[in-house]
């Protein structure tokens, strides 16, 4: 993920600093007040997890002797998302209004490791917990352009955005001979991100980079070995789009 970044961004900035003084593209585009468009990327979902106190220390002695937890570890795992694009320019083409319904594909992993003592010796074995999303989300993002250069524009983005996840599994009853990590379906983030615009003869694509990340706890407590050493879990990624928009 850290690589397409570093490659986006090289090449964005070759393309701006390679361009000449020649005729401006596309330049009803700021003229129009809504403009129309879709979206393609990729992320990488994760948790900000906060652990109980004294989790590993003798007041959970007791809890400690019956699962042997030793520790939880994150691991961000790849997605994808697609959405459709509207935008409202507020009065001027440096300050817009975005409302993007995204459809995207997340997974999120903790790693728990356990430790097994025996008379002969101290096993050390690894259990996943992956929760799959489906999430539908709806951002509304304001979005702070720079003044175009040739065909060529930068631009920040802050917001917040609502999301359902399709795929939870928050009204299931847990299984408590094989139990899982359960997740609430509403969510809402705070987002913050940036991106470079090119404008072709007919159409404009961007290169954005955002960063996300939930306000809201989204741990169900039901008590089991992995969700009792947790006190709060949230959703958080990053996400690389291309957006088109004519």
């Amino acid at each position: 993920m850290k690589y397409s970044v570093l490659f986006l961004f090289c090449l964005s900035l070759k393309l701006v600093f390679s361009q000449k003084y020649f005729q401006e593209r596309y330049k009803s585009f700021d003229k129009r007040l809504f403009h129309f468009g879709f979206m393609l990327g990729t992320n990488t979902s994760d948790f900000t997890k906060y652990e109980k106190l004294d989790v590993y220390n003798k007041q959970y002695q007791f809890y400690n002797a019956l699962y042997s937890l030793k520790a939880i570890k994150n691991n961000p795992t790849i997605g994808g998302q697609l959405g459709i694009l509207t935008t409202l320019k507020l009065g001027t083409p440096l300050l817009k209004l975005r409302f993007m319904p995204t459809l995207s594909f997340e997974e999120r992993v903790l790693s728990y490791t356990f430790e097994k003592i025996t008379p002969f010796d101290t096993l050390i074995y690894l259990k996943d917990q992956r929760v799959n999303s489906t999430n539908l989300s709806f951002p509304f993002i304001l979005m702070f352009r720079a003044k175009r250069l040739n065909n060529f524009t930068a631009y920040a983005l802050l917001g917040g955005s609502y999301s359902l996840d399709l795929q939870s599994q928050e009204n299931s009853s847990q299984n408590f001979i094989d139990p899982y990590l359960k997740i609430r379906k509403n969510d809402f983030q705070g987002q913050i991100g940036g991106g470079l615009e090119f404008f072709a003869a007919y159409f404009k694509f961007a290169v954005e980079l955002k960063y996300s990340h939930g306000v809201r706890n989204v741990l169900i407590q039901e008590q089991t070995p992995f969700d009792r050493p947790i006190e709060k879990l949230y959703n958080k990624g990053w996400w690389i789009s291309l957006i088109f928009e004519g």
